[in-house]
């Protein structure tokens, strides 16, 4: 269970953030003023691309961070042997199921959208961390 409260608890977290919560609407009470405090002459434009940019930023980070979550888990919270391109796959496919759930849950959301490219952009996310744990794997010291 140590090893996958984490993914259950990232899980629910991604689930609460693609409600109305986390909208358009509602990032850009904070994120917008915030910005004019930083530069009070900014463009429209510039706020919109911003906010864009930030949003799908935090796509690709949260299923980079759900896919380094998968992988621990996978690896060490089960008792087969998995080899790593297998253990990869597999922890990739989890991300973009549970991204294509997160894009059809959002189609029910009033102030949300489903979109392709979320998935998309959210399975690159979880591809990021899966370099990264194939990157921090390569260094640890190998038992003899």
């Amino acid at each position: 269970m140590k090893y996958w409260a984490p993914v259950i608890a990232w899980m629910l977290s991604i689930f609460i953030g693609s409600g109305d919560m986390m909208s358009a609407e509602h990032t850009s009470r904070f994120l917008i003023p915030f910005l004019l405090w930083l530069k009070p002459d900014i463009s429209v434009e510039t706020l919109a691309l911003i906010q864009f940019c930030t949003r799908k930023a935090a796509h690709l980070t949260e299923y980079a961070i759900l896919a380094l979550l998968l992988c621990r888990a996978i690896f060490r919270g089960t008792n087969r042997k998995w080899t790593m391109p297998t253990l990869y796959m597999t922890a990739w496919i989890a991300c973009v199921l549970a991204a294509i759930g997160d894009e059809f849950r959002q189609s029910f959301v009033e102030s949300r959208g489903a979109s392709p490219w979320d998935v998309m952009i959210d399975s690159a996310g979880a591809i990021f961390g899966l370099l990264i744990s194939w990157s921090l794997a390569r260094r640890r010291p190998r038992k003899m």
